[in-house]
């Protein structure tokens, strides 16, 4: 099989949201979120309204160094706001979440409440082009259980829709970020990112019918195995990513299980990957029998086009064989520098016996 490591190493550099201008930026924005924020809260303050203090922290993606830069341009990072307060006492969450959004309210043309979060919009020429979710919670120091909970529901949302749920943000945080270090967390950083660009193109524009990046990453921390070769000789240590990624994608492909859909009357193949913490949800609960089929049917084809790889002696060929399903992304060396260099054929001139 053909040595191929060093062009994931250079996919990854190409597609992760690193240390870089865009990250620059994103860390401008949320600061200038921030100060809005808190000028906002203050001005409510003094208006009358009772707010109690609340820490920023960051999360998601960008906290865990698992970010991609976005195929369509659109930068984001999700901020958690976490208020001094128990839910018992503002059993309408959205009322929380209007401070929020009140506060930064004509920040920019667009700060929209959505069920989740409050998502503020930096738009150029009328198109997204970065955005900052805040998630609001209810202390855990203040509640009974000690957990924090998460404000869900907007001004529009029914009163079943408007809740406090129950988040484990930080410990999940922590957990992924917390099983591996070094070379090691370096090389499912990799896998995690690779799968999510694949996601990206392989889902563009599917919503709610594409995988969610937290699952692919539930899924990562579940499944995921280290590849790597040791030379005791030499005391070196060799990474294998294209084995790490293809015996991930098939250990998702092998826990696809039948269950029975109403809405078909038949069984379909459905993947489970569970948030690993509690309350271990299901991370694909959203998604439809057909986005679940069309899910299988996508990591079929990537499963393929990775066992063809790994058979290939060429890393021409290799590369772009890999390019057709992470994307442009995926660097393909030239022919003419990866060709085997063979010896000419010594003819004997001598008589055969």
């Amino acid at each position: 099989m053909a040595d191929i490591q060093k062009y994931f190493v250079q996919f990854d550099e190409a597609i992760r949201l690193e240390r870089d201008d865009e990250k620059a930026t994103l860390v401008e924005k949320r600061e200038r979120v921030l100060r809005r924020l808190s000028e906002g809260i203050k001005r409510q303050r003094q208006e009358g309204t009772e707010i109690p203090s609340y820490e920023a922290f960051n999360q998601g993606s960008y906290a865990m160094n698992l970010g991609v830069k976005p195929v369509n341009g659109d930068f984001d990072i999700d901020v958690g706001l976490r208020f001094d307060l128990q839910k018992s006492a503002y059993p309408d969450p959205v009322v929380v979440k209007a401070w929020v959004h009140n506060a930064l309210e004509k920040h920019t043309k667009k700060v929209v409440m959505r069920r989740s979060c409050v998502t503020v919009y930096y738009q150029e020429g009328g198109e997204d082009i970065y955005h900052v979710d805040l998630v609001v919670y209810s202390s855990g120091a203040r509640n009974d259980d000690g957990k924090d909970y998460v404000a869900k529901g907007k001004p529009e949302s029914g009163a079943s829709e408007r809740f406090w749920e129950l988040s484990s943000a930080q410990e999940l945080q922590n957990l992924i970020t917390g099983a591996r270090s070094g070379d090691d967390a370096q090389q499912f950083r990799r896998i995690v990112r690779a799968l999510k660009r694949w996601k990206d193109l392989r889902f563009s524009g599917h919503g709610r019918a594409a995988p969610k990046g937290i699952a692919l990453t539930a899924a990562a921390h579940h499944w995921f195995q280290l590849s790597k070769r040791q030379d005791v000789f030499a005391n070196t240590t060799k990474y294998d990513d294209l084995e790490a990624l293809t015996n991930l994608v098939g250990g998702m492909l092998s826990r696809f299980q039948p269950a029975w859909s109403p809405a078909e009357q038949q069984y379909v193949p459905r993947l489970c990957i569970a948030l690993p913490i509690s309350p271990h949800s299901d991370l694909c609960d959203n998604m439809s029998d057909a986005s679940m089929r069309a899910f299988k049917e996508r990591l079929e084809a990537l499963l393929a086009a990775l066992k063809k790889a790994q058979e290939d002696v060429d890393p021409h060929t290799a590369c772009k064989e890999l390019r057709e399903h992470l994307g442009e992304d995926f660097p393909v060396p030239e022919k003419s520098d990866t060709a085997q260099k063979r010896d000419r054929a010594i003819i004997s001139s001598g008589n055969s016996a």
